[in-house]
């Protein structure tokens, strides 16, 4: 007897490829969520040896109402890896906190209506829902699961507040939703909630262009492109890497015990300056691509991350930061290679 899919939405992105492949590789079947069949077609080309384990929904606009009724018809569970973002922000409300908040509630509605069958949903958060923002880096403070940014709906759709507060808004709004929907409704199915922060990690979603890749891919590749004279100013200082992300994912999707909880999924502290000493430590022939600034610079005055939860319920020992760093580099260099990137060092 075939087993009955998970629904995992976003399923062309960085981090639900990842997921993706956590349950394709022991034989669970996929139904993924994209937007369009151009999308669908490349999650495919990348799992192709999985093709009779993988099926798609397309779904042009996650936070129109009944958006996934048809998606959530018999899976199994549902993973609601998809975030709505519109790379440039015109208006805060309109573009991050109503797609934010109602592409998660329309998930939780659809599921709710049409899915009886379905007692378990996983959903991707942030750290951006923990860290408190205006307090700046905080020196001394240990976040964890207990936090929560307090940031409002009104501060967030002010003209006056910046892309970093409402984006971090927008996650938390989200999230809370997603908790008072179940507050709220007592819907057949218990939900999850992953907190990962800054997220880094070979890449196993689809790229022919290393000029257009997803923001956190990007943002590494930067570091060892040559593309950067000097090492960027750190923002966020918690990092995880996407396989130990997707990984928990799988676990709290299996583990009942994880119901109702939420994990800061995360490594510890970082810096760029750190990811540049790790590149040119390990990678000799990089080094003319990768900014200098002020090797060996300590991590100080700036807030702590608590991954206690995540290791003890979650079972992950967390990837290294420069494994992590080794091993998301590689990936980039065979992509090059493939693609046929020229860059002189």
């Amino acid at each position: 007897m075939s087993k009955a899919p998970v629904l995992i939405t976003g399923a062309s992105s960085f981090i639900a490829a990842h997921v993706i492949d956590q349950f394709l590789s022991e034989g669970t079947p996929v139904r993924g969520v994209v937007r369009s069949q151009s999308s669908a077609d490349r999650v495919l080309k990348v799992n192709s040896q999985y093709a009779s384990l993988l099926s798609f929904v397309i779904v042009p606009d996650i936070t129109k109402p009944g958006a996934f009724d048809e998606a959530v018809k018999g899976v199994d569970g549902v993973i609601h890896v998809a975030s709505p973002f519109t790379p440039k922000i015109e208006d805060n409300e309109k573009d991050l906190l109503i797609p934010a908040i109602q592409g998660t509630l329309q998930v939780l509605e659809s599921t709710y209506k049409h899915a009886p069958q379905v007692k378990r949903v996983i959903i991707t958060a942030s750290f951006a829902s923990i860290v408190d923002v205006s307090k700046g880096f905080r020196e001394g403070y240990v976040y964890s699961e207990k936090d929560f940014n307090p940031a409002t709906y009104d501060e967030a759709k002010s003209p006056d507040a910046d892309f970093g507060f409402a984006y971090c808004a927008s996650k938390v709004l989200a999230e809370k939703a997603a908790w008072k929907f179940v507050e709220e409704k007592k819907p057949q199915f218990t939900v999850t909630v992953i907190n990962p922060p800054v997220v880094y990690g070979p890449n196993r979603h689809y790229i022919d262009d290393l000029d257009n890749i997803n923001t956190s891919s990007g943002m590494f590749y930067s570091l060892m492109n040559g593309s950067r004279l000097e090492v960027p100013p750190t923002s966020f200082w918690a990092i995880v890497d996407v396989r130990d992300v997707a990984l928990a994912h799988k676990v709290a999707y299996y583990k009942p015990e994880t119901a109702g909880q939420r994990y800061l999924t995360t490594a510890g502290l970082f810096s760029f300056q750190q990811i540049c000493d790790i590149l040119r430590e390990e990678f000799p022939s990089l080094r003319g691509r990768v900014p200098v600034g002020n090797p060996g610079e300590p991590i100080t005055g700036v807030y702590n991350v608590d991954n206690t939860k995540a290791k003890k319920e979650l079972g992950i020992e967390f990837i290294s930061l420069r494994q992590m760093v080794i091993d998301t580099a590689n990936n980039f260099l065979d992509i090059e290679k493939r693609l046929g990137v020229q860059i002189s060092n």
